[in-house]
């Protein structure tokens, strides 16, 4: 390579020797006949091809693409120019000239295009889901809320990798709040299903209770259910209420008809266990001597001990005692007047019908009941009103009678099989507690079978009921101790609770620990249990004393701060139109902290001041992403108006303007840049300018150049008219006044890089040795000052040089020096 360069730098000497001065020429020497030609076109080929592999620079490429020495030069120097404008310039001048290429040329524009096209609909796609996102999470349709959520998710992960930081923190923002939104939906909906479920469970609780008190009544106290399975009915409807109520809201007539029906039940419940207490004694005074004072007050004492209540049915015992005490006559109900009577035998009436209609559906257990409830309505009537009712309830008797026996003759079987499992539960090992409750599911199946008239049948199924739960009579009478030691439980609880309330200073109290206090309390107090309900009175009457004593302060507290978070509510309702908007999100986040900082308070105001101030705080900040909406929308059109004005400009490439076409477009860019533009258009606009700038410097250079150029001309040519000349130009040659036209030329070539003829390589060296020397290195240093030296050779050239010093090989290599500033 350096050699093929070597000889055709000596050609061009010889040629330009030849042509410079006539009679001087030199004899070329004839090539020595065993040096081998060389190709030229073999060797730009090769060099061509080597450029292509060594990654060459755009600017190459596209100079070999358009004039490559060989189509496939051209086509793969095509294949690897990816800049849109100088594929642009590669298809115009390769229209009509190489097909190759132009197609080349035109699919990778395609390609571009299309791509482009992607990318634009992948940045609107984008915004589209920004701007849904933030629409979802402002927006009140709750309709399949977390589907539409769970989309917009799903198509967010296909762009994502394609947007911007700001986009994605804006997405993400808005999908923040719409899961809270989703938790908050999911939350209400479980609150709804609690309160219907519970409003379920006080409806069945009222209902069960209403049925057992009707029960209760209408039946004998003799026949009444076991107190163990009344206490555990108690118990379990207490708690089933508790956990009905529990944070919900019941209204006061619902709260007060569960008080009406569970009150006659627990004082039933009582009675029973007071019965059950003086047994012995009741048994000893009916056996005692008739007229006896000293019975007689003992069987009033008993009555008052036990307080049976009114409204139920006195058992047998009771009653004897009664009669015993002589008030049994005076307990007797008062006979009412004739409008009473007349209006119990209208009641009488209607309780036959429905015996009547009960006997007509075979349905023995509710016929029992109306039957027995019309024999008590049937006692109170006087002679006169009862005469017409008794022959019909004899009636009724013998339906109900034929109904038992034909009812006996169907449950027969099942009450054998009843019995059977009873016996077989009898001598199976299993705990106390499941046994008991087996057996009572057993009892209630016998029950529910409407008993038997087969003593044998009934006695065989108590037998097998008395020794199944023998065993679990040791497990019960060890409770009892477990009563006691629950007993003891809840005086020290009420111990340390009043400890703490007689030493407590309310002015320093920890309030937070002491409302822990009252509800461990609490917590403490129920789960000592089962207890012994006679012996848990005064007990419970203090516990809760020392706990309305504790309620006193920490409501007192709880409403101050109550009031606080009330005026926390209203100065954030005030900050919703507060302007400028910063310093309101500044004030609400500064009102959030303020708010953590507050003690306690009733549970359900502060739900209520919580969502008033939560709502309070979303407007605010609704406002910030309405702005931001804005801003977006403003963008946008911005960025709208900024591509086509780019479109204008970047056209500027393939249609060669002029310097005044450069400068409109570059005062397009400059207004654009005033506008809200998105980041990455006002990059491309800062490109486009900078891009645009050295469109017109290099305008500017080439104008320049070409004037030196002809300035060179002329005053070769002698025709120079220095008038035409810049004034500076006198000056400037000034500098290099001492050197001459070869010299000239030399720096010339030197300051631009082109070779010189292999005649002036020695002097070349001398100047470049001279310019170290003087500090000015190889290159002329920045590309102005460069300039600037070889403006002030062309002004020497012009105005000192002597005519008989230039000749036309010396002008035309100054003005190939000149011409590479411009490529």
């Amino acid at each position: 390579m350096a050699a093929f360069i070597q000889k055709l730098f000596k050609n061009r000497k010889s040629t330009g020797k030849s042509g410079a001065t006539p009679g001087t020429a030199k004899t070329v020497p004839s090539p020595k006949a065993d040096t081998p030609e060389v190709d030229p076109r073999k060797e730009q080929r090769a060099e061509q091809l080597q450029q292509l592999a060594n990654t060459p620079s755009g600017e190459r490429l596209e100079q070999l693409a358009i004039s490559g020495l060989t189509a496939d030069i051209r086509s793969e120097a095509a294949r690897q120019i990816t800049d849109k404008s100088r594929l642009q310039r590669v298809q115009k001048e390769a229209k009509g000239r190489d097909k190759t290429v132009y197609q080349l040329v035109r699919q990778t524009l395609q390609d571009i295009r299309s791509q482009e096209e992607q990318q634009q609909k992948t940045r609107e796609r984008i915004h589209t889901l920004v701007v849904q996102a933030g629409d979802q999470a402002r927006s009140e349709d709750t309709k399949l809320y977390e589907a539409r959520l769970d989309t917009l998710l799903k198509q967010w992960s296909e762009v994502e990798q394609e947007a911007s930081t700001d986009q994605t923190t804006e997405f993400l923002e808005s999908v923040r709040r719409c899961r809270e939104r989703v938790e908050q939906l999911k939350s209400e909906a479980e609150q709804a299903i609690r309160q219907q479920e519970q409003q379920k469970q006080r409806s069945e609780t009222l209902e069960l209770l209403q049925t057992t008190l009707d029960e209760l009544r209408q039946q004998s106290p003799d026949e009444a259910p076991s107190l163990a399975s009344l206490d555990a009915l108690q118990k379990t409807q207490e708690n089933r209420w508790l956990e009905a109520t529990r944070e919900t809201a019941v209204e006061k007539h619902e709260q007060k008809t569960y008080e009406n029906r569970m009150q006659p039940l627990r004082n039933y419940i009582a009675a029973l266990k007071r019965l059950a207490q003086y047994k012995g004694e009741l048994a000893a005074i009916t056996e005692g001597q008739p007229g006896d004072e000293n019975v007689q007050r003992t069987a009033k004492e008993l009555i008052k001990a036990i307080e049976w209540p009114a409204e139920f049915g006195r058992p047998t015992q009771l009653a004897a005692a009664y009669k015993v005490a002589g008030t049994a006559k005076a307990n007797a109900p008062q006979k009412p007047d004739s409008e009473e009577q007349k209006q119990q035998a209208e009641a009488l009436k209607a309780t036959l019908e429905k015996l009547d209609a009960a006997l007509e559906a075979k349905q023995l257990k509710e016929s029992k009941q109306l039957f027995k409830h019309a024999q008590h309505q049937l006692k109170d009537l006087d002679h006169r009103h009862s005469k017409p009712m008794q022959s019909r309830i004899q009636l009724l008797g013998g339906q109900l009678r034929e109904l038992t026996d034909w009812q006996g003759f169907a449950t027969q079987p099942k009450q054998i099989a009843l019995c059977e499992q009873m016996e077989y539960l009898a001598t199976q090992p299993m705990e106390p507690e499941a046994k008991a409750e087996r057996i009572h599911e057993l009892q209630n199946e016998w029950r529910e079978l409407g008993g038997s008239s087969d003593r044998a049948l009934w006695s065989r199924f108590k037998a097998a009921s008395d020794k199944a739960y023998e065993p679990c009579k040791a497990y019960f009478s060890a409770k009892s101790g477990l009563k006691q030691a629950n007993l003891e439980k809840r005086k020290a609880i009420c111990e340390e609770l009043e400890s703490f309330l007689n030493n407590a200073d309310w002015s320093t109290i920890d309030w937070k620990s002491a409302e822990r206090i009252h509800q461990t309390a609490r917590q403490e107090w129920k789960a000592a249990w089962p207890i012994e309900f006679r012996d848990n009175r005064p007990v419970q009457k203090r516990f809760d004393g020392l706990l309305k004593k504790l309620e006193s302060p920490l409501d007192t507290e709880r409403q101050k701060n109550e009031a606080l978070k009330q005026d926390i509510v209203e100065r954030a309702n005030a900050l919703i139109s507060h302007e400028p908007l910063t310093e309101a999100m500044n004030l609400a986040k500064s009102l959030q902290t303020e708010w953590q900082q507050i003690g306690i308070t009733r549970h359900r105001e502060d739900r209520k001041l919580w969502q008033a101030f939560r709502k309070a705080c979303d407007e605010i900040f609704a406002r910030r992403d309405a702005r931001k909406s804005e801003q977006q929308e403003a963008t946008r059109e911005a960025d709208e108006r900024a591509e086509a004005v780019l479109a204008t400009s970047q056209a500027l490439d393939s249609d060669k303007p002029d310097s005044s076409t450069i400068e409109n477009a570059l005062g397009n860019l400059k207004t654009l840049a005033q506008d809200a533009v998105s980041p990455q258009v006002r990059e491309r606009i800062a490109q486009d300018k900078r891009r645009l700038t050295q469109m017109l410097e290099t305008l500017k250079v080439r104008g320049e150049v070409q004037s030196w150029q002809a300035h060179v001309q002329a005053r070769l040519d002698g025709n120079l008219n220095t008038a035409d000349l810049p004034d500076s130009w006198q000056s400037l040659a000034s500098e290099s006044d001492a050197m001459d036209a070869g010299e000239l030329v030399i720096r010339a070539e030197i300051l631009t890089g082109s070779p010189s003829p292999d005649s002036d390589q020695g002097r070349r060296m001398e100047i470049q040795v001279q310019r170290l020397a003087d500090g000015m290195g190889n290159s002329g240093g920045t590309d102005t000052n460069k300039n600037k030296q070889l403006e002030s050779l062309v002004a020497n050239w012009c105005t000192q040089q002597p005519e008989d010093a230039l000749d036309s090989q010396l002008a035309a290599r100054l003005n190939k020096a000149i011409g590479t500033l411009v490529g």
